[in-house]
């Protein structure tokens, strides 16, 4: 049993997107937050309160969109070694992400699938043990010869996808690739799609009938819009989706993931001057600019990094998504709900993601004010409560 605890927060962002909150008393008991009030006389305190009144408290942070079979470095031999391994060789590569994630305060991340289904393996072997709360897509389904080899496979010879999806197990839920990856060459390219909208929608149909919900790989209008006419839980990556899928997902209760830092990622490890480099800074502002759309329009947007892609780093690159929102405009407030709140709702994750009573107390302290909050988060000075 957790001992009463009396938390004296400086400032309390709470995940909700509401208002900054200054100088609040959070009582804790039985590992859940029981009350939350302002504190107007230090006669409330008792003696043995933890002062945090330098420290800006936020719930624990939730990565949408990770593959923690793969590393983020750009180094080609380990790369290319880890889209090879076997179960035995990624062990211990999902077990440091997994620690890194702890590090870097996110308390837990959506997998979003690897070609052998490890990490689905592993999460459910050693589910009691981890260090962060994990759901796992096990494989992603996509189409023959199409993008996706990665993290998934095909539904076998003459197997619709729908039939595939009710016959997978294993899976917290389901991945759909349905587009391919953004060019490094051409701005602003875009790829067929590779269900079309009956077979999606069959697809979808299917998995909520099993209780799980759909991530969806795709980029381009026409994926986008048949994902989300089939009635996906999420969109991931939406590259170049165009404001008219955004309305569509705000009207339609839709989340996305928009993974902005991948794109600056590949800016900086490139070489500088390079096509590439070039094609996937453009890639990248025009993402922030959708991102900024989207919080107009009012679509429900949850962070996800795609950790282990070049240059993204698990655990670390949360907070660098966090200041991306940022530069799209979002307030402090509004881009940790999206890191919070908005990941616990769609990873269904009902125990936490808010700092407010009858919740988990999971949160974290960190140093310093609110406009300090995201450097602080990067460079880790925080406490885990």
């Amino acid at each position: 049993m957790q001992k009463d605890q009396i938390i004296l927060a400086g400032w309390l962002i709470d995940g909700s997107g509401g208002p900054i909150q200054e100088k609040m008393l959070i009582y804790t008991a039985d590992r859940l937050i029981q009350k939350i009030i302002k504190l107007e006389s230090m006669n409330q305190l008792s003696e043995n309160f933890k002062d945090y009144s330098g420290f800006t408290i936020i719930p624990g942070l939730i990565d949408a969109h990770v593959h923690l079979f793969m590393s983020g470095t750009k180094d080609q031999k380990i790369r290319q070694c880890q889209l090879n391994a076997g179960y035995e060789e990624i062990k211990p590569v999902i077990s440091g992400h997994l620690k890194q994630f702890q590090d870097y305060g996110i308390i837990a991340v959506r997998d979003g699938g690897d070609y052998g289904g490890y990490t689905a393996q592993y999460i459910n072997k050693f589910s009691e043990q981890l260090p962060v709360y994990v759901k796992a897509a096990g494989k992603a389904w996509r189409k023959p010869d199409r993008y996706g080899r990665l993290i998934g496979r095909p539904p076998d010879r003459d197997q619709s996808l729908d039939s595939a999806i009710l016959n997978q197990r294993g899976c917290d839920h389901v991945k759909i690739v349905n587009s391919g990856l953004n060019s490094l060459y051409e701005f602003g390219k875009q790829t067929k799609p590779q269900f079309q909208l009956e077979e999606l929608k069959a697809g979808v149909k299917a998995a909520h009938e099993k209780k799980l919900k759909v991530m969806v790989h795709c980029n381009g209008k026409i994926p986008v819009e048949i994902a989300v006419k089939a009635g996906c839980d999420s969109i991931e990556h939406g590259f170049f989706m165009g404001r008219d899928n955004l309305k569509l997902m705000a009207d339609s209760n839709i989340f996305w993931v928009p993974t902005a830092i991948t794109m600056k990622a590949y800016s900086e490890q490139l070489p500088p001057e390079s096509l590439e480099a070039e094609i996937s800074r453009k890639n990248y502002e025009h993402q922030v600019e959708q991102i900024a759309a989207a919080g107009d329009l009012g679509v429900n947007l949850a962070l996800g990094t795609d950790s282990g892609s070049l240059g993204v780093f698990h655990g670390k690159s949360a907070a660098q998504e966090l200041q991306i929102l940022t530069k799209a405009g979002y307030s402090i407030q509004k881009a940790v709900k999206c890191g919070t709140s908005n990941g616990a709702a769609l990873l269904d994750i009902e125990n936490t993601g808010l700092v407010k009573p009858g919740k988990a107390a999971n949160f974290l302290a960190v140093q310093g004010k609110p406009d300090e909050l995201i450097e602080n988060l990067k460079s880790r000075r925080f406490k885990k409560i």
